[in-house]
């Protein structure tokens, strides 16, 4: 079949599903809807796009913007009585389902010195990447890890989980990531608080991590049977020295520069059932082609500046920003330094579009790989 005759095809099919009303049509539309039933035609065009409409929209929210309204909730409100204390990232596109992109939801916490939130256990998968402060630690079904600045951490779906900070730390700020929106829509969310408030630290601090964190080793006798990754903390400094390693034997990808994936280190695949992360690095003055995918993603800069364009509109981004890139939104991304790595963090849905068999990508073919600049 020519293009011309695919072209002509495809709006017939959609004339089709494009039907004039008429009195008779309506009466009957009206006997449908008292069936609990619908005429297809008149649904067609929405529930099946010829590519993916994301409802998300691409927005950029800066860290310096924010911090002080973050900061200023520690003086409003209490962990007891607010629960957590945390403000959400909205996306203008997704407000109905209080999503940051797509079925992904985030926020920014913060805690005290002192300070200990209640433990407690969802359906939903979680994780946070740290962005300011010293003292925090997260406990996960006994095992407690340390976190300092740019770690990142699980909390997988239906562990018993807590947060704090150390009485000798400094105030933190960091970044939650969750699927709640995802596990709300398929009406199977649970919320539950622990018993005793409070868990027990059961084995040694940050046992996991020695347990787990040496490169292409595995333990002998671990006994982890668990469908998510035994390794709940990736340390900054070791995922930073494995970017720098990779970008000095390889060109990386070029529209993603050199990318890596936190993985599960006992299978090679993704941390958690339905969330990924990934941590790319792009060398000085790198500007990458552009290329769109199924899949939303939400970046966190977690070193030096630049530029992203989403869909034709530009964000210049510095540390601590966050920005997302919805799903089939062509985006590019560029170093603004001639001499320094930028770093990006993310978060995104690809295991559960993986799953689901779902991915599908394209690169862009015109203007040499580069989108035109609108906004």
């Amino acid at each position: 079949m020519t293009q011309a005759n695919y072209d002509q095809y495809r709006e017939s099919v959609a004339g089709r599903a494009d039907v004039a009303d008429s009195p008779e049509l309506l009466a009957y539309y009206a006997e449908l809807e008292r069936l609990k039933t619908g005429a297809l035609w008149t649904v067609a065009n929405k529930i099946e796009p010829w590519q993916p409409q994301s409802a998300s929209v691409p927005v950029l929210w800066r860290y310096r913007d924010l911090r002080e309204h973050v900061l200023r909730s520690v003086d409003l409100v209490t962990p007891e009585k607010a629960g957590r204390r945390v403000v959400y990232l909205d996306n203008p596109g997704r407000r109905d389902v209080s999503a940051a992109v797509g079925w992904l939801y985030a926020g920014l916490q913060v805690m005290k010195p002192g300070e200990r939130a209640s433990a407690h256990a969802h359906a939903a998968s979680a994780l946070r990447f740290i962005m300011e402060g010293s003292g925090a630690y997260t406990i996960v079904d006994g095992h407690q890890v340390t976190l300092a600045a740019r770690d990142f951490v699980i909390t997988p779906n239906g562990t018993w989980h807590e947060h704090g900070v150390a009485e000798d730390g400094t105030p933190c700020i960091w970044q939650d990531g969750l699927d709640i929106p995802l596990v709300n829509a398929m009406e199977a969310n649970f919320y539950a608080v622990h018993p005793d408030l409070h868990q027990a630290v059961t084995r040694p601090v940050n046992d996991l991590v020695a347990a787990w964190a040496g490169a292409g080793l595995q333990p002998l006798q671990h006994g982890w049977t668990k469908p998510y990754s035994p390794l709940f903390k990736y340390e900054w400094a070791a995922t930073y020295e494995a970017l720098v390693r990779q970008a000095a034997v390889s060109d990386g990808s070029p529209f993603d520069g050199v990318l890596m994936n936190y993985v599960n280190p006992l299978t090679g695949g993704p941390v958690m059932q339905t969330v990924g992360a990934s941590m790319q690095l792009l060398r000085p003055g790198e500007h990458t082609k552009a290329h769109r995918h199924t899949g939303s993603f939400l970046y966190q800069v977690a070193k030096g500046k630049g530029w992203s364009v989403i869909n034709g509109q530009r964000f210049d981004w510095q540390e601590r920003d966050i920005f997302c890139v919805p799903s089939w939104a062509f985006h590019e991304h560029a170093n603004a330094s001639g001499s320094e790595d930028a770093c990006l963090f993310a978060f995104h849905d690809l295991p559960t579009i993986n799953a689901l068999g779902l991915y599908r990508e394209q690169a862009l073919a015109e203007n040499d790989g580069h989108q035109p600049v609108t906004g």
